[in-house]
């Protein structure tokens, strides 16, 4: 199957692709602070450059998009069909990456928390938030 866009229009459409600041993020951000909470942003000083990061309770959250991350058994995470050797291969070695990210973070003795970006539509937000705050203040 062939790219329904041609190759110029599929580059642009592919550079408007945020990696900071996406709206899923931005929703956490603003819930955190609203709550009392202060951060910094994609720390570089720790792997993975979290997204949010809360040095006082030594907790990482990463606010992961279901098909960038590759999110199972979600409705949003779909392969494409084209490319779709090229796609898998892509979604596995970001799967491969977070899951590195994770393991060495929690070896440096820092909580790790992962907000898919399908928890915070609507029907879910509220739960997921307020399951945050929870997590942040277990010890």
């Amino acid at each position: 199957m062939t790219d329904i866009h041609d190759k110029k229009t599929r580059s642009f459409n592919m550079s408007r692709i945020k990696g900071k600041n996406t709206k899923p993020e931005i929703l956490v951000r603003q819930f955190l602070y609203k709550n009392g909470f202060r951060y910094r942003l994609n720390y570089k000083k720790l792997p993975g450059k979290p997204d949010i990061v809360l040095p006082k309770y030594k907790t990482a959250i990463f606010v992961n998009g279901c098909f960038w991350h590759g999110h199972e058994n979600c409705k949003d995470f779909v392969i494409p069909k084209t490319r779709t050797d090229w796609w898998i291969e892509k979604i596995n070695q970001t799967k491969n990456r977070d899951l590195s990210t994770s393991t060495e973070l929690a070896s440096l003795g820092w909580k790790v928390k992962i907000i898919w970006e399908c928890e915070l539509k609507s029907d879910k937000r509220e739960q997921v938030l307020e399951d945050l705050i929870v997590f942040l203040s277990k010890k």
